[in-house]
């Protein structure tokens, strides 16, 4: 293979995110096709760059950047099947989201930084896909993160987007800080940053501290990829445009922490207690997502909660030993994940509100939008985890590696022993992700049937247009007219994803060269969890459907007059009046719907247990510093003024008196030699 196909591959966009913003200002013009040539291309070579390295091969290559007096750091090249297939996830949904982008924000006069932003963004991911060595990597990773603060905070001029930037930054950096470490204890450890001669170290068991490291390496995976106890930043940032949701919360940056543990998991699976602990932060992340997401109101932050509890699901797998299960839902999660978010904007744009409540009191919406309504439907039920969709097969995969590795027959593939998966970790994988594929469903369930089916409320104020009452909110500055039509450019990439999203499981597993280009063990899932998973989700869509249906009998049952057609709710605040809405979430969460709609406390623990502490103590050195140690220099200050002024006394400017006091000096020194 030609090396400079590779290499063009996150070259392309990092290039045309420069040429964007040099041009942005002087010509306008260009910023679209300067913003969506350069990653499409990058997406076809990503795709021939697989085809070319076809199945079961590998390709290293590296050329040494900086001797630094211990391992090298070397700019390297490392292609399997892994890095292949995630690349062209990559590159399909960085195209559909820079082509949706530009009608979407085609009136925001920041349009070129934003293109440049998220075409910088794509270039660093592929960087981290493609990379051979961990400090390149490392580049990558932390160009991602400056990225996504500056397009969370797109919209800077409003308070919630300036917090949100600024939290997912401090957050994932919080994480960032240890994984640093753990990368240059791994280095250290393996003599060299390579990823195969990493590899290579810990298949020979030359690491001296591999629990130390693995638990570094996943502090920074918790922070990246929004991991218990690090995920409070995801939901927030919401408050960014709903095409940067798509890349960043689907596809790319929050994939990344699960791709490097699945990159370096024999590192991993020389740590039982690593892989436990991996396994209850994936158990909790699941569990506590979902039932966080089957209580929000706002649109982005149900499936900004439900790509949490997903990438617990990835996280899972990993704890289980089988890495191609967790990037075969990883691949699977992202094209779904994507088209609901792209599928939410133009549901959004129509509805002019990202209230689900609001929408339920719009009727006709889904006549208004036939293409989100069915492409989110469809994503809605691979989500699920239903057949014949591409999460069903990714779903029980990871359920499958679950069940072998609670029995102790992890499948790791060849890449450790099936003993070094503590069963433990496999029992505490499967039974959250069971419990999870239940409440999956039954907040997939609610989402679609409260925002499309809703019962229209009376109008007039009965019926407030704004959100529910107390709930968590992100309002988005609308950037189209809601009166107007939604533009091909953000209708046809939803059924470009879903074409993913419907067939890449059947299309995967039915010859076999979805296994073959990963590890090459099965992925075909059993049948005791196929019927299990499949049945769990079944039960979830039918206790969501029948809570609905009570809810809206009651709600019918007092009902006045129909609202009138077409009304568009004003995207404000939430109202001071409670909005009453057939929501099957209050009746399934009962009295846990008060706290998971407020992600169970989580966020104000953190700032009582941690900001309050730190306010306090900055308070305490500024007043230390003010009060304290500038009284001090004051005083040292004021204590050279007064000497000045009592030595201005003495300067008179009399002659006689200077005369004097010469005199009096030489007589004083003489009686002191004489004495």
């Amino acid at each position: 293979m030609n090396l400079a196909l590779p290499a063009l591959v996150p070259a392309l966009p990092a290039l045309g995110a420069a040429a964007t913003l040099a041009t942005g200002r002087r010509a306008p013009g260009l910023a679209r096709p300067l913003a969506i040539v350069p990653v499409a291309v990058s997406a076809v070579l990503a795709l021939v760059v697989a085809l070319q390295l076809g199945t079961g091969q590998t390709l290293d290559a590296a050329t040494r950047l900086t001797p630094t007096g211990g391992p090298d750091i070397a700019l390297g090249i490392h292609l399997d099947g892994f890095s292949s297939l995630i690349s062209v996830l990559v590159g399909l949904v960085a195209t559909c989201v820079q082509v949706y982008s530009t009608a979407y924000l085609k009136d925001d006069p920041r349009y070129p930084s934003y293109a440049a932003l998220v075409s910088l963004f794509t270039a660093a991911m592929f960087l981290v896909v493609y990379s051979g060595d961990l400090i390149v990597l490392l580049v990558g990773w932390e160009v991602m993160g400056i990225c996504s603060y500056f397009l969370i905070g797109h919209h800077w001029e409003t308070a919630d987007a300036r917090s949100a930037s600024l939290k997912a930054f401090l957050v994932t950096k919080l994480g960032d800080v240890p994984f640093l470490f753990g990368i240059f204890l791994l280095g250290a450890d393996a003599g060299s940053f390579r990823i195969p001669d990493v590899l290579t170290a810990a298949t020979d068991g030359r690491l001296g501290h591999p629990t130390l490291i693995a638990l570094l390496l996943l502090a920074g995976v918790a922070g990246k990829s929004a991991q218990f106890p690090l995920h409070t930043w995801l939901p927030d940032a919401m408050a960014g445009p709903t095409p940067v949701s798509a890349l960043i919360h689907a596809a790319t940056m929050v994939a990344a922490g699960i791709y490097l543990v699945a990159r370096l998991l024999p590192v991993f699976l020389l740590s039982g207690a690593a892989l436990v602990v991996l396994a209850v932060m994936a158990a909790v992340t699941m569990i506590g997502s979902a039932l966080c997401a089957l209580a929000q109101d706002d649109l982005k932050r149900v499936l900004a909660y439900s790509t949490v509890g997903q990438l617990g699901y990835m996280a899972g797998a990993l704890a289980s030993g089988d890495r191609e299960a967790s990037v075969f839902h990883l691949v699977s999660h992202g094209a779904f994940k994507a088209l609901l978010f792209l599928a939410a904007g133009v549901v959004i744009h129509a509805a002019h509100t990202n209230s689900i409540s609001a929408m339920s009191r719009m009727p006709g919406l889904r006549r208004r939008v036939p293409d989100a309504y069915w492409t989110m439907g469809i994503a809605l039920v691979a989500l699920v985890g239903l057949p014949p969709f591409s999460g069903f097969f990714s779903k029980e995969a990871v359920l499958t590696a679950a069940e072998h590795a609670a029995n102790g027959e992890a499948l790791t593939n060849g890449l450790g022993p099936a003993s070094a998966v503590p069963q433990t970790a496999g029992w505490i994988v499967l039974i959250s992700a069971g419990l999870t594929a239940l409440i999956t469903a039954a907040y997939a369930t609610r989402l679609f049937l409260v925002a499309f089916h809703g019962p229209a409320a009376a109008a007039g104020a009965a019926a407030p247009a704004g959100p529910e009452a107390d709930a968590p909110y992100s309002p988005e500055v609308d950037e189209a007219d809601p009166a107007t039509a939604e533009p091909p450019a953000m209708r046809w990439p939803l059924w470009v994803l879903a074409v993913p999203t419907m067939g890449f499981g059947v299309a995967g597993l039915r010859s076999d060269w979805l296994p073959a280009l990963l590890d090459g063990g099965s992925l075909r899932p059993s049948a005791v969890t196929a019927v299990t998973g499949t049945g769990l989700a079944l039960v979830g869509v039918l206790l969501a459907y029948g809570a609905w249906r009570s809810a809206t009998a009651r709600l019918g049952a007092g009902r006045p007059a129909r609202a009138a057609e077409g009304r568009v709710p004003g995207q404000a605040g939430a109202p001071a009046a409670e909005v009453i809405v057939a929501d099957p979430g209050r009746t399934l969460l009962g009295p846990l719907f008060g706290p998971a709609r407020h992600g169970f406390g989580v966020d104000r623990l953190y700032s009582t247990l941690f900001v309050r502490p730190v306010t306090a103590a900055a308070r305490l050195v500024r007043f230390l510093d003010r009060e304290v140690v500038e009284t001090y220099v004051r005083s040292g200050g004021l204590g050279a003024n007064l000497l000045g002024r009592a030595v201005r006394l003495a300067q008179t400017g009399n002659a006689q008196t200077y005369l004097s006091a010469l005199l009096a000096g030489v007589v004083l020194l003489a009686v002191l030699v004489a004495v």
